[in-house]
């Protein structure tokens, strides 16, 4: 096939478009530079010019492709605005030709969780940062009534070549000999490496019935503090570690303090056994702790 993937150089979309291309289909990113347009090629990729800003452009790239991944997020203020007119954009141009849709949400849609594993079934109850997307979700399966196949994946926290948010600690130890987490450190992330994700967005493309909707992560959930202390030892600050309370932290990330001390257990139990998924890279913390070994 003949796949658009937004944020091809991304974490996640650049995951999805190294497997997709190793399977031997023909990947398509956008590209809103030369840089970009760079990258993309040097990938082994193909590309057309166009930016989430620009809804006309996604939808011209949608129309010329044969199914869509929907991977990229500016991760800004705009990410809201920008995800809702691109999603749109990406329907309007599937709708009536059967073609599919791979839209990248996340689990933090479910908040807090307590012990019992979330499910793709189990009531929403979105963080602040991301309550805009649960409507979204439903206009997008809303869609499989037009002519659109649509298929959601709600990643957990997500990991892996020197990417996703546990670098910030790593960051934050490199240059300051500790690494800080949010809230009191008991509560859990529920984690996927990047390779296993693009993995199940594969899986999805090729077997997904319309309307299905899969958690993308693998393993136990993991106490915040430890997965700290992982990438204190990576950035060779001997694991120490501080809390950064809740309130101070907000004055810094906003609502994404609050999504980072969000205690969720989620289950990925339907991708393996609905799809065939199965998972193998290492955990978050062995992860991390690799890369102290790589000379980091």
């Amino acid at each position: 096939m003949r796949v658009l993937v937004t944020g091809a150089t991304g974490l996640i979309g650049g995951a999805v478009a190294r497997r997709l291309k190793a399977g031997g289909h023909e990947v398509v990113g956008l590209a809103r530079s030369e840089a970009s347009a760079g990258k993309l090629v040097g990938g082994g990729f193909s590309m057309m010019p166009g930016d989430l800003a620009d809804a006309a452009s996604v939808a011209a790239a949608a129309r010329a492709a044969d199914a869509v991944v929907h991977a990229a997020s500016p991760s800004d203020q705009n990410t809201a605005a920008y995800d809702e007119a691109a999603t749109r954009a990406i329907i309007d141009a599937l709708r009536g030709t059967g073609k599919r849709f791979v839209y990248t949400s996340g689990c933090l849609l479910y908040g807090p969780t307590g012990n019992t594993p979330a499910t793709e079934d189990s009531p929403l109850n979105p963080v602040e940062l991301v309550r805009w997307r649960q409507k979204l979700e439903s206009e997008i399966l809303a869609a499989a009534a037009e002519g659109v196949h649509p298929i959601v994946i709600r990643p957990g926290w997500v990991y892996g070549n020197w990417g996703g948010a546990a670098m910030m600690m790593y960051g934050a130890a490199k240059e300051h000999g500790v690494a800080r987490y949010v809230g009191n450190g008991h509560n859990r992330w529920t984690t996927v490496h990047a390779d296993d994700l693009a993995d199940l967005y594969v899986l999805s493309l090729e077997r997904a019935p319309a309307g299905s909707i899969f958690n993308g992560v693998h393993g136990a959930a993991t106490p915040l503090v430890e997965i700290a202390r992982a990438a204190s030892e990576a950035a060779s600050a001997a694991g120490r570690v501080e809390a950064w309370p809740l309130d101070e932290a907000r004055q810094t990330l906003w609502a994404f303090a609050d999504a980072i001390a969000c205690d969720q257990v989620i289950s990925g139990e339907k991708a393996e056994r609905k799809l065939g998924w199965h998972p193998s890279q290492r955990s978050i913390v062995d992860e991390l702790r690799s890369y102290a070994s790589a000379g980091a």
